[in-house]
């Protein structure tokens, strides 16, 4: 079975599902190969008029269909949905499953699906949803080449992907990807704030730094060649303004409030594991 031809079943319908789903679809999957499975009706008919997919309220019927079923249900439902397939054990064996469920590691999904079950487990972030995430990805022993590579083309289809050779490292990435996106908002919440205090209204002080962290954010891409750290430095010119700005971030720790902030994820990550 080529990677084209592969039916694409995804439980639930959310954000997420709804970004992959785009990417697919625009970088030419085949529509009629690709399924949305919802409880409610809603996100299913926008989906469907959008990108003529298929669309079900029944879970057994989407996964009977499929040859890859990408689950995307909310971790704390994630056993009760599964619990309640009703397909033979058998009609899993040759599936692939991949998860974007934060926190459920591969065993439990075997548990649910079967010790054989082809599980690959997911960690996108929220720029996904703008085709510029970053996804971390692991696969379980069981999983082939054929479907790790089928793997990062789906996941391909929002953003980029990062691969990690152990299952512990899904936790490493959510505390660097998943999680991280929220860093920068609240570091540019705190530029926003000052920007207001310095008496720049509402619009123009997010403006300000919007604009800054874009085009930061382009100067690492379009700079390849350079690294963050030369990057920063050709902006600090010794004894000027810039200097005393960093020297205050440094003077603070900011190093030791990243790692702490990154660690305290990473716990966050394996309390939660074991919860699910």
């Amino acid at each position: 079975m080529t990677t084209s031809n592969r039916t694409v079943a995804f439980i639930g319908a959310g954000n997420m599902s709804a970004s992959i789903i785009a990417g697919l679809v625009n970088s030419g999957y085949e529509a009629n190969k690709i399924i949305a499975a919802n409880p409610s009706t809603g996100k299913l008919d926008a989906l469907k008029q959008k990108y003529a997919i298929q669309t079900t309220q029944d879970n057994n019927s989407a996964i009977a269909q499929a040859d890859v079923v990408v689950l995307a249900v909310k971790p704390q439902i994630m056993a009760d949905m599964l619990s309640a397939v009703t397909l033979d054990p058998a009609q899993l064996t040759n599936k692939l499953f991949i998860s974007i469920a934060a926190g459920i590691p591969v065993a439990r999904f075997q548990q649910l699906l079967g010790p054989e079950a082809a599980i690959v487990r997911t960690m996108p972030n929220t720029p996904s949803l703008l085709g510029l995430g970053l996804t971390g990805v692991y696969a379980a022993d069981s999983v082939s080449q054929t479907d790790k590579d089928f793997t990062d083309t789906l996941m391909s289809a929002v953003g980029k992907t990062v691969w990690v050779d152990d299952e512990a490292g899904i936790n490493k990435i959510t505390a660097l990807a998943g999680s991280a996106p929220a860093y920068f908002f609240r570091f540019m919440e705190a530029l926003v704030q000052q920007a207001q205090a310095l008496g720049f209204s509402d619009t123009e002080a997010k403006l300000i730094v919007e604009q800054v962290a874009n085009g930061s954010a382009q100067m690492v891409q379009q700079n390849s060649d350079k690294t963050i750290t030369e990057l920063r430095q050709q902006v600090t010119s010794k004894g000027g303004t810039t200097a005393a700005a960093i020297a205050s971030l440094e003077h603070n720790d900011l190093d030791s409030v990243i790692q702490q902030a990154v660690e305290a994820c990473m716990k966050r990550a394996e309390e939660m594991a074991k919860q699910l």
